[in-house]
């Protein structure tokens, strides 16, 4: 870090601080981090981004699209499921996934226009 990325003086606004603070202590970020945790490993991003293409996909669907095992894929899944991040329908001896949720898909989206639009900063 070079003295441009700090305070060159320490302060702070002791308002704003408690005001955030107790707000914290309101909301879950723990599971926020979990979920968001879920989504970083890159097959799991992958199998969300395919479930944001269409509605439901099954493991086989899913093990093709990102070239892994069966076995590869339900692990990711069963990751992504415990986290909220998909839902499981079963139907006979196959099983199918789909978002939880729109919240789901719109990070997703988000997070990818904003990697777009983003400048790195190195």
């Amino acid at each position: 870090m070079s003295k441009k990325d700090t305070c060159e003086i320490f302060c702070y606004d002791e308002e704003k601080v408690n005001r955030i603070q107790g707000d914290l202590e309101t909301v879950d970020i723990s599971g926020v981090t979990q979920m968001l945790k879920a989504i970083a490993d890159e097959n799991r991003a992958k199998i969300t981004y395919a479930l944001c293409q269409d509605e439901e996909l099954c493991v086989c669907d899913i093990a093709n699209i990102l070239g892994v095992t069966v076995a590869n894929a339900s692990h990711h899944l069963r990751t992504l499921y415990k986290q909220g991040v998909v839902n499981l329908r079963k139907e006979g001896k196959l099983a199918f996934y789909s978002l939880d949720d729109e919240h789901i898909r719109q990070i997703m989206m988000i997070a990818l226009t904003h990697k777009k639009e983003v400048k790195v900063n190195v």
